[in-house]
């Protein structure tokens, strides 16, 4: 079975771990474990720690872990603490970062889903 692209639609974006391309997307269920993990009482209380940048690398594996479980993806088939992410810590920190916006928002008008958004 082919890979699939990233919907921007769906909120989806990719992140390489030990050479696979995985899609995350945060679920509402991974979204409110990710709440209580990283103790917030709310989502905008969530998204303001990282908009504001007060953020660990505690806070980024949850939140790529959440959109993982999102995905669809065996968690414990994938200890991605001490998986090979491509792009290291930066861009486990931008995917993370890009993960949340796209879970709150809608694309630009310029993007175009590449799969059905009812998927």
């Amino acid at each position: 079975m082919a890979a699939r692209t990233e919907n921007p639609w769906r909120g989806e974006v990719t992140l390489t771990v030990n050479g696979r391309p995985l899609l995350l997307r945060l679920s509402l269920g991974a979204l409110a474990r990710l709440e209580s993990q990283l103790r917030e009482d709310t989502l905008v209380a969530l998204v303001q720690r990282f908009e504001t940048g007060r953020f660990s690398a505690t806070d980024i594996l949850a939140l790529l872990t959440a959109g993982l479980e999102g995905g669809g993806h065996d968690l414990e088939n994938l200890d991605l603490g001490k998986a090979e992410i491509a792009g290291g810590a930066v861009e486990a920190a931008r995917v993370a970062a890009q993960l949340l916006a796209r879970s709150f928002s809608l694309p630009t008008a310029t993007s175009q889903p590449t799969t059905s958004a009812c998927e």
